[in-house]
């Protein structure tokens, strides 16, 4: 690495430092830290994918919410799957506990995010990379904050003129409002929980509901800062066994109390993976919360529809049409790559047999967040040859999306390395509703990871990726 990237780096990591674009350490220290693995410089990313993507997100949004309240649908996909992934049926008990004691709180919260690749057709049959889904997320969408703080660094960076003129020659530099999407989304659930109980805003809090030693604690307390700074909410962090712990429903509302102080908005940020209820207080917790009259991000019911499965059904043809307008549909379709299920029918079978002869074409997934449990090439072989047919219930198959990778630095433990990357764009979206009314369903900026050509995961706090900014052009 030449001595004038290695200046601009040293720059940038001071800089990144002093603005709190910080993680935890792997070894669980919670006072220390060290700078979030980032991309030097932006990388080009066409405008046409960027608009189309955050087109699409209200629409995810809506889709979302549209179907919550299909329980037949719900319950056609999940039970069969609350059968052979036994963390999904945890979750799917208590929607199905508290669905038929009558759900109190009416109003939804949801904060997602959408993440696509870029595809570009082995048979040439695209002129241009296609915009593919690679998931959507419904629980813990993480790296909103930093995301903007990343974005500040790269506009400081061209102030400064540290940005290589061959880019800006390129195309123009996102903007990107993710720090602002998510407190705005908390601060109207909370004002609305106030008018419904007739509560003054500043007697409730919102609370965050945390891992033990959360590595990405630095993204999370960005919206704990701004939440207060601009609307003057606080939000505690807790854990799922302190919620288990010292929480308690109170009155024929069963409205939410940790300790003295009543809880309007729980946002989860924990409680998508087995590994956060390692007993069954954090069960009790979780079930006490989703009882409770505050109001949740997500309720069991998105976070269920945020499951690999669901969305390998509604890639069939009809299902999509069933939620949204025709023109929203076909538009949501064109994001759609080819998804199969694995169970024990003549469709699974066939999936499964092709996946076993040409593994390279697909990615095989469980319902699974945070990283670091897909399957591909030879690793699917190997399972699918060895598993049961239950185990293998419990996955879906999706065609691999063939990306053509980029150059860029990145920059890691303070060390800079070039490398072929890929970049994966990911939406926010908030949503905010009450049955037929819709109070809020926008965009909220954009997360970009940019991950090593070589890597199939793109986690940033599991290791796999860094933090990027689009160039647009």
């Amino acid at each position: 690495m030449d001595s004038d990237v290695e200046a601009t780096k040293d720059i940038a990591v001071d800089w990144a430092v002093a603005h709190g674009m910080l993680l935890r350490p792997p070894n669980g220290s919670t006072h220390s830290a060290m700078h979030l693995p980032f991309a030097l410089y932006p990388t080009p990313y066409p405008h046409k994918s960027y608009d189309l993507a955050f087109v699409l997100m209200p629409l995810f949004n809506k889709l979302v919410d549209n179907i919550a309240r299909d329980p037949i649908f719900l319950q056609e996909v999940l039970e069969p799957l609350s059968k052979v992934d036994r963390f999904v049926g945890r979750i799917y008990d208590v929607y199905k506990k508290v669905e038929s004691e009558g759900v109190l709180q009416k109003v939804n919260l949801g904060i997602h995010r959408s993440d696509y690749l870029l595809h570009t057709p082995l048979d040439g049959s695209a002129s241009e990379p296609v915009l593919q889904q690679v998931e959507l997320n419904t629980i813990a969408s993480g790296m909103s904050s930093l995301s903007s703080v990343l974005n500040q660094l790269h506009r400081h960076l061209e102030e400064i003129n540290l940005l290589p003129q061959r880019l800006l020659m390129k195309g123009v530099l996102a903007g990107n409002d993710s720090m602002e999407a998510v407190p705005k989304a908390i601060a109207a659930a909370l004002s609305i929980y106030a008018e419904k109980t007739a509560i003054p805003k500043q007697k409730l809090v919102a609370m965050m509901v945390v891992q033990p030693c959360e590595r990405n604690a630095f993204d999370q307390r960005w919206i704990e800062y701004t939440l207060l700074s601009s609307y003057k909410i606080r939000i505690i962090r807790k854990t799922l066994s302190e919620i288990g712990s010292e929480s308690k429903l109170v009155g024929d509302h069963q409205r939410l109390f940790f300790n003295n102080t009543e809880i309007a908005v729980t946002y989860f940020r924990a409680g998508y993976g087995p590994s956060d209820y390692p007993t069954d207080l954090e069960w009790d917790a979780r079930l006490l919360i989703e009882r409770s009259f505050s109001i949740k991000c997500p309720t069991t019911t998105y976070q269920l529809i945020g499951s690999k499965k669901v969305q390998q059904v509604l890639a069939r043809p009809g299902v999509v049409e069933r939620y949204l307008d025709p023109s929203e549909a076909a538009l949501v379709r064109t994001s759609f790559t080819g998804m199969y299920a694995l169970d024990d029918t003549a469709e699974g079978n066939t999936a499964a047999e092709s996946a076993v002869k040409d593994p390279s074409r697909y990615v095989m997934k469980p319902s699974r967040e945070g990283g670091g449990n897909n399957l591909y090439g030879s690793a699917i072989t190997e399972f699918l040859n060895k598993c049961t047919i239950n185990e293998r219930e419990s996955y879906i198959l999706m065609d691999f999306i063939n990306y053509v990778p980029t150059k860029t630095i990145m920059v890691r433990n303070g060390d800079a390395v070039l490398a072929d990357v890929v970049s994966e764009l990911g939406t926010f979206g908030i949503w905010l509703s009450e049955g037929d009314t819709v109070y809020l369903n926008e965009p909220g900026g954009y997360l970009m990871r940019t991950k090593s050509y070589e890597c199939n995961e793109g986690g940033i706090s599991a290791g796999f990726a860094v933090l990027d900014t689009p160039l647009l052009y």
